[in-house]
Order: structure tokens, then C-alpha cells, then sequence
């Protein structure tokens, strides 16, 4: 049978989003990658399953354009809440978040970093705060999980860096086991950021809500800024805040495109 799905996205980083919280529906990596097919599919960045869940309002599974599973994705959060249209608790593989709808769109409290080598995860102790390794004209990247693994380059100009072509690169070095999201950022003053992501299993994006976070609290750390901060990515603006030692609050859009049907032919793709 036909399967009811919503077009939503974050600042232009798009899903398809499949609310099955009143009947369950189960999507494995083939189906995800039909769905997402900008050519033969629906075309995404992210397939997003709503359902029930225990101990929380509703639970979120997440796969990539590449079929593989994640943990965490920052704007689908924030279109989950949306879609949900109140104040809610979402379980994730990442950890439980809390999102609240404001004025702005959605505030998510997207819980504490992680910083330990062995949590972003690397293959190796390092300094996850200044990583002594380089790829080209990228050096030096500090490191963190906020639901998933990103390391954060500091650049004079996001544009000048080709990120397009060191991107999957990155992403896919022996030093990162379950891959890598690669961001870099351009510190405009204290309190603005621009800054550039290459999603893994996706690919350049025009907005990454967790690489803003990553982003965020990489100049926090590095006193390059102060939260909060207002993050510049192609797709549009996100405010982050984070202390040290507390949780990242991030509030952006959510936009509701429109509704259709997954055809059961395609799923079975």
C-alpha cells in the first residue's frame, strides 16, 4: 500500500518525513536511498520516521541520502516538532531531546557535548581540541559529538575552501570509524559565525542544525566567540547557545512544504 509522507525542511537541508506513530512502518537502507533519489524518488538529505516511544513524546529514526542509519540531525528535530505542533520530547539514537515552539520556529535543548577522543569516536587517543592532523589547506580541527561525530576547521573564507572536493575525503579517513560530519567556519566577530558543512552520507548541504552546534561550541571552547551565536550557513541563519558544561540550546525554522504518498512500488525498490 501508498504511504503518507510530509516534505519539510530546515533552512533548506530537506525530508521526507513518514509520521507512523499510530502504525508502525520499517524502512531498511534500500528503501531510504529510493525515497531520497532526486532523479527516480522523492528527493531528500535525510528519510525521517516519527513513532511512539517509551518515556518520551514521540521516538525519531533517521537514514541518510546513502541509506545509512544515524544518530542525530538537528533540523529534521526541529520538523519533527513542527510536525507534532506542541511542545515535545523526542527519543533519537542520539539521546532524548526536548523541543519547544517559539516565536522563532522550534528551540531544541540538544543536550551536553562530548569531547573524549573515544566518544566522537576517533582510532586513536589524540587532543580533540587541536587535532594534529591535516588534509590540504585543512589542519588543526577540533572535534566533538553532539549526537554525532563532526570535526570543525577554522578558515579566513568558508567560500575560498573546495569543500566539495576534500569533503568525502575527510569523511571518510581511517581516523574517524563511523565516519565523519566536516564543517568550517569563518569567526566574522564574536557573535557571528559563517560556516559550511559536508554531511556524511549526504554530501554539501545548505544547513546542518548538529554542524551549527559543532560549530558553536568549537569557537565557545576556543574563545573565538560568545554565545549566543548566530551561525550564517548558505541556507539561512541558526542561534546557538552553549556553556561550557551545559547544554546547547539551538532555535531555528521549521517549513512544512507539502504532503503526498510514497508509492509502494518504489519501496519495495
Amino acid at each position: 500500500m501508498n504511504r503518507r509522507f510530509h516534505k519539510m525542511h530546515g533552512l533548506g537541508n530537506d525530508f521526507v518525513v513518514v509520521d507512523a506513530r499510530e502504525d508502525g512502518f520499517a524502512f531498511d537502507a534500500a528503501g531510504a536511498r529510493a525515497v531520497a533519489d532526486r532523479r527516480t524518488g522523492v528527493g531528500c538529505d535525510q528519510l525521517i520516521v516519527v513513532g511512539p516511544a517509551t518515556g518520551a513524546d514521540v521516538s525519531m529514526r533517521i537514514w541518510n541520502a546513502d541509506g545509512s542509519e544515524v544518530e542525530a540531525c538537528g533540523n529534521a528535530t526541529r520538523c519533527v516538532a513542527a510536525l507534532v505542533g506542541r511542545d515535545c520530547t523526542i527519543d533519537t539514537p542520539g539521546g532524548l531531546l526536548r523541543a519547544t515552539l517559539t516565536g522563532e520556529g522550534v528551540a531544541v535543548d540538544m543536550g551536553a557535548p562530548r569531547f573524549g577522543w573515544n566518544e566522537i569516536p576517533l582510532a586513536y587517543a589524540m587532543d580533540t581540541a587541536a587535532m594534529p592532523v591535516g588534509w590540504g589547506p585543512l589542519e588543526t580541527p577540533f572535534a566533538v559529538n553532539v549526537g554525532n561525530p563532526h570535526v570543525v576547521f577554522f578558515v579566513d573564507d568558508v567560500e575560498a575552501v573546495p569543500l566539495d572536493e576534500l569533503g568525502r575525503g575527510i569523511e571518510t579517513d581511517p581516523l574517524f570509524p563511523e565516519r565523519i560530519n566536516v564543517n568550517i567556519a569563518q569567526v566574522i566577530d564574536r557573535r557571528t559565525i559563517r560556516s559550511r558543512t559536508w554531511e556524511r552520507g549526504v554530501g554539501l548541504t545548505r544547513a546542518c542544525g548538529t554542524g551549527a552546534c559543532a560549530v558553536a561550541v568549537a569557537a565557545i571552547a576556543r574563545r573565538l566567540a560568545d554565545g549566543p551565536v548566530t551561525i550564517h550557513l548558505p541556507g539561512g541563519p541558526l542561534a546557538i547557545d552553549w556553556t561550557p558544561g551545559g547544554s546547547i540550546l539551538m532555535t531555528g525554522p521549521a517549513t512544512h512544504v507539502f504532503t503526498g504518498e510514497l508509492d509502494a512500488e518504489l519501496l519495495r525498490a
